[in-house]
Formats: structure tokens, C-alpha cells, sequence
């Protein structure tokens, strides 16, 4: 099958672009040369391709930049996302959009499931939740991905950073808030296992569980044995230009119901790779 990838340079790009070559697919991958915001380079890019499927990974992933530029997250979380599932309707191709766990405000108490309602708090959340109405309203052939707390063992992300910090006298971090880490690897395999069938829809895939960003921490120190202490905050004590959802645990009601590993299989395996 013929596929194209945009952004196919990030986290999840560079684990599903190896992993649909591996399954005997054609694989187009494009990144930042093609301009997403852009409709007639979007329609360029799949004339050239003819994609049978699309996997619509180019996103705005500046949380906190993203409330001083709003126009410019809206343009490429957005509009481009309707550029792209425009483009991938008209030569009759599904597409993969993937989302956020931002689209939720975080003041549930249990996991969100699909058909909880969204109400995004920061400019990012609504962004992403402009990109999922978008593709929704588009191309009914999409498969809208909702996921969590990503990371990988190359690029920037919490654990890279938390890894950096290593050998510090001591690292604070938040406490409060409570998701549903992610690894690319893993959420790479569900989007291909996903995209096996005709249940378009929108589905959570997140690593399975919840935990904070300081028990996450911890684990990470533990397996990668790392002896920082590692001590909680609160997220007043660590204010951030971009508002955070205070519980953000995700789950599938969705058939297929398609369940990653637990995030700690997550957090080891990346220890793993990165140790080499």
C-alpha cells in the first residue's frame, strides 16, 4: 500500500515511518518541506504521491509557545490539519490524525474514554481540537488518535530533559498532575494495528495507567540508575505560561479496543535504547 507520513522527523515519525516500510508499504515521508498551513503544497505533495492512506503526524508541539502565537498554532494544528484531510479525500485516502490529551480540561477524577467531552484549556488543546473537528468535518475516513506525555529516546522530551538533569544536586518536579505516559514505539504499533481495519472513528491510545510527572521521574532514575534525589513540587510552585490538565488519564471504550503497554513497560524499554 502506498502511504505518505507528514512529519515523519518527530518522535512518532521516526518509530512508524521504519515500522509501515517494515510491513512491505511504499512509504512517501515528508517533514517541514511541505508547508502544511499551505493548501495548494498540501495538494501537490498527495498528487504526487497518491497516498492510499495518510498518517497526518506534523504538528505545533510547543505547548507554551503556543499561547503567545495562537494564530500560528491554530494555522498548522488546524487548518492545516483540514488542508491535509482535505487533500487525502479527494483521492480517497483515510487519514490518521493524531491528537492530544489537552482537548480535556483535567478535572475528571477517572480515565477520560472517547466520549467525554472536550474542553482544552490552552491554546495547544484548542488548537488540537480545531485539527480533530477539522478532519472530522472533511474526511469521514479518519482515524482521529488521541494520545499523552509522548516520549522517545532521540529529540526533545520529559524524559531527555529529566535525563540531562541527572547529576544535579537534586531536581524538583510537579506532583499534581496525573497522565498517561507514552512510548513512540509503542504508540507507533497501535496506529499501524489501527489502521488495519475500517473503524474509522476516534480512538485514546496512551501508555496504559496513570502516574505524575515526579513518579514518573523516579522511575525513570530507577531503571536508569540514576541517584538524583528527586523531589515534588506543586504546579503553583512551577508555573508555566500554558495551562495543564490536572488529570489527563486516558482509556479506550473504542472497538477495536487497541491497549498499549503499561507506561512503565514504556519507561523501560526507552532505558533500554538509550543505554544501547
Amino acid at each position: 500500500m502506498r502511504v505518505l507520513v507528514t512529519g515523519a522527523a518527530g518522535m512518532l515519525g521516526r518509530e512508524l515511518v521504519p515500522l509501515l516500510a517494515s510491513a512491505g508499504h511504499d512509504v512517501t515521508a515528508v517533514d517541514l518541506d511541505v508547508d502544511i498551513t499551505d493548501p495548494n503544497a498540501v495538494d501537490a505533495c498527495v498528487s504526487d504521491s497518491m497516498p492510499e492512506a495518510v498518517f497526518h503526524l506534523a504538528a505545533w508541539t510547543d505547548v507554551d509557545g503556543a499561547e503567545s502565537r495562537e494564530a500560528d498554532a491554530l494555522a498548522v494544528n488546524g487548518e492545516g490539519a483540514g488542508n491535509v484531510a482535505r487533500a487525502a479525500a479527494r483521492v480517497g485516502a483515510p487519514l490518521v490524525f493524531v491528537s492530544t490529551d489537552y482537548v480535556f480540561d483535567g478535572s475528571a477524577s477517572h480515565p477520560y474514554d472517547e466520549d467525554a467531552p472536550a474542553n482544552p484549556r490552552s491554546v495547544y488543546g484548542q488548537s488540537k481540537w480545531a485539527g480533530e473537528e477539522a478532519v472530522r468535518g472533511t474526511n469521514p475516513r479518519h482515524y482521529v488518535v488521541r494520545t499523552a506525555w509522548l516520549f522517545h529516546p532521540e529529540g526533545r522530551n520529559f524524559l531527555n530533559t529529566m535525563l540531562g538533569l541527572a547529576g544535579r544536586a537534586s531536581v524538583c518536579v510537579v506532583d499534581d498532575q496525573t497522565g498517561s505516559p507514552t512510548f513512540a514505539a509503542h504508540l507507533a504499533e497501535g496506529i499501524a494495528q489501527l489502521v488495519t481495519t475500517d473503524a474509522y472513528g476516534t480512538y485514546h491510545m496512551a501508555g496504559r495507567g496513570g502516574t505524575t510527572w515526579y513518579e514518573l521521574t523516579r522511575t525513570l532514575y530507577r531503571l536508569a540508575g540514576v541517584t538524583t534525589p528527586v523531589e515534588p513540587v506543586t504546579t503553583a510552585e512551577f508555573p508555566r505560561p500554558a495551562p495543564r490538565p490536572r488529570y489527563s488519564v486516558l482509556t479506550t471504550i473504542r472497538a477495536p479496543r487497541i491497549l498499549l503497554p503499561p507506561w512503565e513497560e514504556g519507561v523501560a524499554a526507552f532505558v533500554r535504547q538509550r543505554s544501547g
